[in-house]
């Protein structure tokens, strides 16, 4: 499900986001407009996006996302509406590829940290994802590629 993960250190990337806390119940009905808002913004102003969409995750529970929704850009956003100035932080991270439909990145998360834990890493408790490609790049579910991202203590 996910590819052999490594350990990487991560640059801070400036990003544009909205911030979300919602049931998980409501990720579908509330994320396709919180990108297009982000996406409006960023290139609005002419900022970006220079990279993937990408979900700062601040907390996980099984019943809620706490989390940033946006774009990695290349300057800082000037807030607009719900956007607002947001980072990917510098960190020590572990790091894979999960190829395969959304629906299924919970089961893949599990499988990550399942490695991590048993390979002596100790987890922070954010992460974040970046969306290599989308729907609109395949119709095929299977062919999505999701980046996933787990900061570890050190």
């Amino acid at each position: 499900m996910i590819d052999t993960p490594t350990i990487v250190r991560t640059e801070r990337q400036e990003t544009a986001v909205i911030h979300l806390d919602i049931p998980r119940s409501e990720i579908r009905r509330v994320m396709d407009p919180a990108i297009r808002e982000v996406m409006s913004v960023v290139t609005g102003q002419a900022i970006g996006p220079i990279g993937p969409l990408c979900a700062y995750h601040l907390g996980t529970s099984k019943e809620r996302f706490d989390f940033e929704v946006g774009f990695p850009v290349r300057a800082p956003v000037k807030p607009s509406g719900r956007v607002k100035p947001g980072e990917l932080p510098a960190a020590r991270v572990a790091r894979t590829i999960y190829r395969g439909p959304y629906e299924d990145l919970f089961n893949a998360w599990a499988e990550f940290n399942a490695w991590v834990d048993a390979n002596g890493h100790r987890r922070e408790p954010r992460l974040w994802e970046r969306y290599l490609n989308g729907p609109d790049a395949s119709s095929d579910p299977s062919r999505l590629q999701t980046e996933l991202n787990r900061p570890l203590r050190d």
